[in-house]
């Protein structure tokens, strides 16, 4: 069974050149320190000597350059030793005109695996972890089990947004409403207004006429008068 753990680090500004390597660490779930499980610089792929991943992590980031953005990688043949926490270090070295700026950044991911049979599974991807309830059945030749990712539902990326976009996008979307309600509101007040004007323009239009058509008859009956 194979497991992609993603991790995404892009700068702010495409147009600086930079260059860019990164240094996964592992600790396993019940001990206290991390250690170093791997380093891709220069797109070389130096593996540290430890048994639980010897021959099972593979680069599956980003190649051909110097500044990484996609640094994931690849866990093969999932055992019980693999749960714990992970940690994906980024250091990035920014080049400007007259100057040079190191910048660090660490993502933390949280991976345990567990038996198929009690717990549903969790795929990690995309430097975020979400839910996939659909059945995983691979097999290890060694425990002849079935093993799965299960991660905390703390990182769904779908509970892991921040608070602030969220927000936005609720207050984006009750603005919209409000607009289009006043927008209607607007188009009805102006029709009554523009229904009402028309209608009084047509009532004293009727009024002119009828005052228009006595006084011509009351000339006309004054001429005869005189004759």
């Amino acid at each position: 069974m194979t497991f992609k753990i993603l991790c995404i680090s892009c700068k702010r500004r495409s147009e600086t050149n930079a260059e860019t390597f990164t240094e996964w660490t592992f600790r396993q779930k019940g001990t206290e320190e991390f250690v170093k499980i791997l380093r891709y610089e220069n797109e070389v792929l130096q593996l540290e000597e430890d048994e639980r991943f010897e021959g099972r992590v593979v680069w599956n980031g980003s190649r051909g350059t110097k500044d990484l953005q996609d640094l994931s990688i690849f866990i093969t043949n999932v055992t019980y030793n693999h749960s714990g926490d992970y940690e994906c270090h980024v250091y990035r070295l920014l080049f400007f005109e007259n100057y040079e700026h190191n910048t660090s950044v660490v993502k933390k991911i949280h991976i345990e695996v567990v038996d198929k049979e009690t717990k549903s599974c969790s795929v990690a991807q995309a430097g975020i972890l979400w839910r996939d309830h659909s059945p995983l059945q691979p097999r290890t030749p060694e425990i002849q089990r079935s093993f799965c990712l299960s991660l905390p539902r703390s990182w769904d990326y779908r509970s892991n947004r921040d608070m602030a976009s969220i927000v936005s996008e609720i207050m984006m979307y009750v603005l919209i409403v409000v607009l289009t309600i006043w927008l209607v509101a607007e188009m009805i007040y102006c029709y009554k207004k523009i229904a009402a004007a028309t209608e009084t323009a047509a009532q004293e239009n009727a009024s002119e006429y009828l005052a228009i058509t006595s006084e011509s008859k009351e000339n006309c009956t004054g001429v005869q008068v005189a004759e």
